[in-house]
């Protein structure tokens, strides 16, 4: 069973079936770190970093807030290691022990989290994890005939290990991701380098702002004296079923793809996440939008209704099976808002991946279906970017 095969309802339900078999008192986390509200930065980011946890309970007199996360930090200009925590605070969803776990799956791609909180009235009770999920993806006997290539995030967005750091800083920011391949000047992987690494090296230098890290001085220097060498790879032509066993196995986020030496894209727990995710049925196309924030989503109603529009389009070249759209919000001083949206859209047995940056956000949208809609365009007029899978 590859991609294509998806769009046989039938295929899909025993997908789901097959997954949702799992519950989540398989997979839950009871020995979970958690945050009181008047805790501060600095002790959520070493809480972080000793326990791997990327979003972590905030819990008062026992009762559950909400979520401090790690992205929420990285986009907070004005934060410092003293701040308190309880202006950061999010409120992601929470889950119960009957959720299903393709539910999980979309709530996990729906607010690009990597822990949910379970629930028991009011009480946090555990925490279940992207990597629990990879973890189910990764015993899946019906994964090995899905290939890397089907799903990886092309094209690849990297650093060359000359840059200074701050390209690097800016790049994650804007991708709203965490981990960026480091290519040397022949454009051969090698390396990688994550916020982690930013982070940790700017604490070293003495730097106080945890938002003005690309401007400051610690990040001015080649992103090759502090990115990771020891790099494992997976091949675009291997299975589903053996990177997910790789991410499981070793415990990281994010696998470069190489096609006979050669760098050709991404691929990270979140894509994985959103197959899962795309197995729930649906009676029509499955639209997601993710990342808005409370005050943007008055906008929602027009983004999804130019998505529509342009659906209708593609629908006429190719079957559309699901679009997902991630927002990345930076407040620029002011009231300056300037938007990066991330799209990926499942289209007869391919992925197609676009980006784009703008100070509108219903025009960039707009212009990130629009370009979606070329891409798709350009499939059917070509088949030399996109391979099908063969039969």
């Amino acid at each position: 069973m590859g991609i294509k095969d998806l769009e046989d309802l039938k295929k899909l339900s025993m997908l789901k079936s097959q997954i949702d078999a799992v519950s989540v008192g398989d997979i839950i986390v009871k020995d979970f770190p958690s945050l009181n509200p008047e805790d501060t930065v600095s002790d959520s980011l070493a809480l972080m970093r000793r326990t791997g946890f990327q979003e972590i309970p905030v819990a008062k007199d026992g009762e559950y807030i909400g979520m401090m996360r790690y992205g929420t930090i990285l986009r907070k200009k004005s934060a410092t290691p003293d701040t308190k925590i309880k202006t950061l605070v999010s409120s992601l969803p929470t889950i119960d022990e009957e959720t299903e776990i393709t539910k999980i799956a979309e709530l996990m791609v729906t607010n690009n989290c990597r822990q949910l909180a379970v629930l028991t009235g009011k009480k946090v009770t555990g925490i279940v994890s992207r990597t629990a999920l990879i973890q189910i993806a990764a015993e899946m006997k019906s994964l090995k005939n899905i290939k890397v290539w089907e799903i990886m995030t092309t094209p690849v967005v990297y650093v060359n290990d000359n840059d200074m750091l701050a390209v690097a800083v800016d790049k994650m920011r804007d991708l709203d991701i965490r981990t960026l391949p480091v290519v040397d000047s022949a454009g051969k992987l090698n390396g990688v380098v994550g916020m982690k690494e930013v982070i940790d090296n700017g604490w070293k230098a003495g730097e106080k702002s945890i938002g003005a890290l690309s401007k400051a001085p610690s990040s001015q220097i080649p992103v090759s004296s502090v990115s990771v060498t020891s790099v494992l790879t997976i091949n675009w032509e291997d299975s589903m079923e053996a990177a997910s066993d790789i991410m499981s196995s070793k415990k990281i986020s994010t696998l470069p793809v190489l096609d006979d030496g050669e760098l050709v894209g991404v691929l990270t727990e979140y894509d994985i996440i959103e197959l899962m995710s795309s197995c729930r049925e649906r009676d029509q196309l499955y639209v997601q939008i993710s990342g808005l924030e409370d005050d943007d989503k008055i906008y929602a109603d027009a983004m999804y209704d130019d998505i529509a529009n342009e659906m209708s389009k593609i629908a006429k070249i190719y079957r559309p099976e699901s679009l997902t759209i991630h927002v990345t919000r930076y407040n620029e001083g002011g009231d300056k808002k300037k938007y990066s949206l991330i799209g990926k859209l499942f289209v007869d047995g391919r992925v197609v991946n676009a980006k784009v940056v703008g100070w509108d956000l219903v025009q960039t949208n707009n212009d990130l279906i629009k370009k979606i809609g070329y891409e798709v365009k350009d499939i059917k007029d070509s088949n030399v970017t996109f391979r099908k899978r063969k039969k």
